[in-house]
């Protein structure tokens, strides 16, 4: 195509989650609520367990990580999104845009990662209970998690990268409610086949691996639970993976659908309720089935609390 047939796009229009003008203002307050809800979730759990001594666990400092990750990945989807639901026109610049992909990027493959260092740590405290302290010292833990963020980084940097090459001078509306891949590789005018290639390696990486790592945690933890011979202690042992599994179906299960098959118009809206799951309401849902549910952060919730009604 000759350059002077086209102009290049500077700024994006989100389409949002609907256009359906009636539902507007009730999606505006639910999703606002989620929000605020997300934030104060995670926000707290933080606090929490930098605040409670014995909370001071690779289990919590894991999962202090996960709330983080949730809460940054929250603030780069959310503002845009209810910004939609108020305005006619919701515009981000080629900047921004690329801005909040990174950072999506960045955080969401992190948490993939986290979600199987943490399958790990269950299987050692469970399995290896004697060498738990040794195997999860903090300084394995903190390297962990810096490998974590290190891989979210690197692949959140390459995608990124190869993303900057492309010219985008089709229509520069965007089927989505924020600047998530495929949609934007839809709107390039130049070809897109290296960055598909490095998008389906990259998620293949990112699924596969924590997935493979968090099933042959749990088929090891397993078989250690059904040999322990009270019915109490197996509860309990249960008790403490069942969180974690329900996390990793909704995350996992989200991703896979939009990510892992063929893309097109129709899975494209398809792909906007199914990323709304490890968007928005994953990071909701985890302060809710990692802390309600555990008797040792209630414990932590209620020291913090009657402390402070006794000061």
């Amino acid at each position: 195509m000759a350059e002077g047939n086209y102009s290049i796009v500077t700024e994006f229009v989100l389409t949002g989650l609907t256009e359906k003008p009636g539902l507007q203002l009730l999606l505006f307050f639910l999703f606002l609520g989620i929000y605020v809800v997300t934030v104060l979730g995670n926000l707290g759990m933080i606090m929490l367990i930098l605040l409670s001594s014995h909370l001071h666990t690779p289990m919590y400092f894991f999962l202090s990580n996960l709330s983080f990750v949730d809460l940054c990945q929250s603030s780069v989807i959310m503002p845009k999104m209810l910004e939609k639901f108020v305005m006619v026109r919701s515009v981000i610049s080629y900047a921004e845009c690329m801005a909040q992909f990174y950072l999506f990027d960045v955080f969401a493959v992190s948490e993939c990662h986290m979600l199987a260092v943490m399958a790990y740590d269950r299987y050692v405290a469970i399995c290896n209970p004697l060498l738990y302290n040794v195997t999860m010292s903090y300084t394995v833990c903190s390297w962990m998690v810096v490998g974590v963020y290190s891989v979210g980084l690197i692949c959140a940097t390459g995608e990124t990268a190869c993303l900057l090459r492309l010219l985008f001078c089709k229509a520069d509306v965007i089927n989505h409610y924020f600047c998530d891949l495929l949609p934007l590789l839809e709107q390039s005018c130049s070809s897109t086949f290296s960055n598909e290639i490095l998008a389906l390696s990259f998620s293949s990486f990112n699924i596969i691996v924590p997935t493979l790592t968090i099933l042959s945690s749990y088929i090891f933890i397993i078989a250690s639970i059904l040999r322990i011979p009270s019915t109490e202690g197996r509860s309990k042992a249960f008790s403490t993976c069942s969180s974690h599994i329900l996390a990793v179906a909704v995350f996992f299960g989200s991703l896979t659908f939009m990510y892992l098959q063929p893309s097109s118009v129709s899975s494209m809206d398809q792909g906007k309720v199914s990323s709304v799951f490890y968007t928005i309401v994953v990071p909701l849902l985890n302060p809710l089935i990692y802390s309600l549910r555990n008797k040792d952060v209630k414990v932590a919730l209620y020291k913090i609390v009657g402390r402070r009604q006794f000061m």
